[in-house]
């Protein structure tokens, strides 16, 4: 059987037995493909430093009639998160792109729109630089795989929140101008909604020039993960060690 190949992002490897990993990528040709990778421990000349977590890499794998897993036979190095320097907020930025993939998208279901945009976002995602690019990469996966509300409208009554303050609740699907919130609702800032128009028109390069503080746009992101979490039914474990960066 012939060799099937792509380009893939490396999300999560597991050990198992002595020698292998369990490996999930993110491949551009179809999608999700979880896999073994047989002595991928022992071998450097099929793997070396390639299944590090959001390694972008060329994978050759196939599949076996009759199994779920996909048998990985070696990968290529295309870019590495570790070509750079790595400190423990650009790492923690890392691990949270890959459990949003790992999380949101179906397995074998090929999207190369997702597949750009996260290869993208990695350019920028460099130490003591995450804040931008993780907001950017969390904007449009929501809206990618159909989850985002309307941003400029209330739920409620459909009045155009414009230049106001906004609310959003964990059991509501949308924003709410001030007289429908909800008890225990939270604010979305008019300048976070306009800057999330802003990267809906513009690539991600265009906003790396200037420096985002944590602060910067945090209840946007607080809000798109409440999203992700509502329709996943489980709690992002990066979002929670982000919020304490």
């Amino acid at each position: 059987m012939s060799l099937k190949q792509s380009e893939a992002i490396v999300l999560r490897t597991y050990p198992l037995r002595e020698a292998d990993l369990l490996v999930t990528l993110f491949t551009r040709a179809e999608g999700k493909v979880k896999g073994i990778a047989r002595s991928a421990k022992n071998s450097k000349r099929r793997f070396g430093g390639a299944l590090e977590p959001l390694t972008w890499v060329r994978a050759y794998y196939d599949d076996r009639e009759g199994q779920d897993l996909a048998r990985l036979d070696s990968c290529d190095i295309l870019e590495s998160p570790l070509s750079t320097t790595v400190d423990y907020p650009r790492v923690v930025a890392l691990e949270h792109v890959a459990e949003m993939l790992d999380e949101l998208l179906p397995d074998r279901e090929a999207n190369d729109a997702i597949f750009r945009l996260a290869v993208s976002v990695l350019h920028q995602l460099r130490a003591g630089s995450i804040w931008m690019p993780l907001t950017y990469f969390q904007l449009w996966l929501v809206r990618l795989v159909g989850f985002l509300p309307e941003l400029g409208t209330c739920l409620a009554c459909g009045v155009a929140l414009s230049g106001s303050l906004a609310y959003y609740h964990a059991l509501a699907d949308g924003l709410m101008c001030v007289q429908h919130k909800r008890l225990a609702s939270s604010k979305l800032a008019p300048e976070s909604r306009a800057l999330a128009e802003q990267m809906f028109r513009a690539p991600v390069e265009s906003f790396a020039e200037e420096p985002w503080a944590p602060s910067q746009c945090a209840d946007l992101r607080r809000f798109l993960v409440q999203i992700m979490e509502r329709h996943i039914e489980k709690k992002l474990v990066t979002a929670g060690m982000l919020a304490r960066l």
